[in-house]
């Protein structure tokens, strides 16, 4: 489990920060502020959550292996989705969107259920 889980923490964490960094520079020049803005919101849950990724996958808790593939599913739909949408505008992309914040919110209650579940035992 932990070889895995670090290599795709480390993974979603280079990914976010070359996509960050594109948007950072090519494309403000390319689409609107408000656009930039979207995508943006999509770097920051997707570097956050890439941190939270990398946490799980060191501190080896197999109890905590659900809320590590809910926070992947969230980054992918949540963010991506925010990504494409604000490179695109369609605006189709952004009903995926709250499937991914639900992802995220899931796996943040997954883990909070998990944790103290493991201190009761």
């Amino acid at each position: 489990m932990k070889k895995s889980f670090l290599m795709t923490a480390g993974l979603f964490g280079f990914i976010g920060v070359a996509l960050g960094a594109f948007g950072g520079h090519a494309l403000k020049e390319m689409i609107s502020p408000e656009m930039l803005e979207i995508y943006k919101i999509g770097i920051q849950y997707h570097l956050i959550h890439a941190v939270v990724l990398l946490a799980i996958a060191f501190s080896g808790k197999e109890f905590l292996k659900h809320s590590f593939i809910l926070f992947a599913v969230g980054i992918l739909l949540f963010s991506f989705s925010l990504y494409a949408y604000a490179v695109s505008g369609i605006k189709f992309l952004v009903f995926i969107t709250p499937l991914g914040g639900t992802s995220l919110l899931i796996g943040w209650g997954l883990m909070v259920y998990q944790s103290w579940k493991q201190v009761k035992e």
